[in-house]
């Protein structure tokens, strides 16, 4: 949810981002155009139907729209407009069922566009500014240990099935990668998602919690946690304090059901940093009590789904994939 610049003005309720609509059309084709097409008569008619207006300059992702508003008893909240495909179809199920506990609240949705209503966080905030990078990882692995203690509803995407679609895909690929080194580093991911893909779990997954879906909760100060009477939403932050809510929030969940060890990938990635891959893996494994067998070869199944969308769309290996996977193929 990052402020990005925004270069046309479309209709009189809101900004579309040139950024989003090159994004909708790159992924989307003609359905991402129509998708953006139908922006400001989206934002028109949810901020009448639930009775926003709106607060304050849009910001975007590569996939959705997303407004600052007030409600009706003037309670800061953000408008979320996102393109519905099978990753955003489940994110109004997964921030129900965690209901706050580690994640954005969710306010209101509407099924059909999978239009959602959150609180607002502090946008300004997020891990990705942290300055320690080992805290950082710590706060995501702390994040995870509360997200996945909750079994994954019935409608989320599977993991199993998703990783039996991955090892169909394989042959295809290898025979894609011209360099013999990165063809047996693929080979070897594969070989480890084969040891555990029979027992894929039933957790609930976030999928994505890398450093920029993580934000400070809007009242949250890094010294003094509840300092800030008096402002809109207080009662809230009360009601935070007391189920000892954390004052770093997920965002924007893909979710799956499945197992935990799947979601380490992103937080080894970014904010990447060679010398700390074994570190962040061995500190988040013991942090979140996983087994690091499976958790080292879930990492090595992350990794080759981010592999086999690189050579489907034509693109050269990434080099901080194949680094991952070459530490962690030692981790026993």
């Amino acid at each position: 949810m990052g402020h990005r610049p925004f270069a046309r003005r479309v209709g009189r309720v809101i900004d579309v981002p040139d950024a989003l609509a090159a994004s909708q059309h790159r992924y989307n084709g003609a359905a991402g155009r129509a998708f953006v097409a139908a922006l400001p008569r989206r934002a028109a008619h949810f901020l009448d139907r639930w009775e926003l207006r709106a607060d304050g300059p849009s910001m975007h992702g590569v996939t959705a729209l997303v407004l600052p508003v007030r409600r009706a008893d003037d309670t800061p909240a953000v408008l979320k407009l996102q393109f519905l495909d099978e990753e955003s179809a489940g994110e109004p199920l997964a921030l129900r069922t965690w209901a706050g506990g580690g994640a954005v609240r969710l306010l209101d949705h509407d099924r059909d566009t999978c239009t959602l209503l959150l609180e607002r966080l502090d946008h300004t905030r997020m891990l990705a500014h942290l300055a320690d990078t080992r805290e950082a990882a710590l706060v995501i692995a702390r994040l995870l240990v509360r997200l996945t203690a909750v079994a994954a509803p019935e409608g989320v995407r599977r993991l199993g099935d998703v990783a039996a679609d991955m090892l169909e895909r394989v042959p295809g690929a290898l025979r894609r990668i011209p360099d013999p080194s990165d063809r047996r580093l693929v080979e070897d991911c594969a070989a480890a998602l084969r040891e555990v893909v029979t027992e894929p779990g039933d957790r609930l997954l976030h999928w994505d919690l890398h450093y920029d879906n993580v934000l400070r909760g809007l009242h949250h100060d890094d010294e003094h946690d509840d300092n800030h009477a008096g402002h809109a939403g207080q009662t809230d932050h009360a009601d935070d304090r007391a189920a000892g809510r954390a004052p770093w929030v997920a965002i924007d969940p893909k979710p799956l059901a499945g197992d935990p060890g799947f979601e380490l990938c992103p937080a080894l990635r970014n904010r990447f940093e060679p010398g700390e891959i074994r570190w962040r893996f061995d500190a988040m494994t013991d942090v979140m009590g996983l087994e690091r067998a499976r958790a080292r070869a879930w990492t090595l199944g992350r990794v080759l789904q981010n592999t086999l969308w690189e050579i489907e769309d034509g693109r050269p290996l990434e080099p901080v994939q194949l680094e991952i996977a070459r530490r962690l193929r030692e981790v026993t």
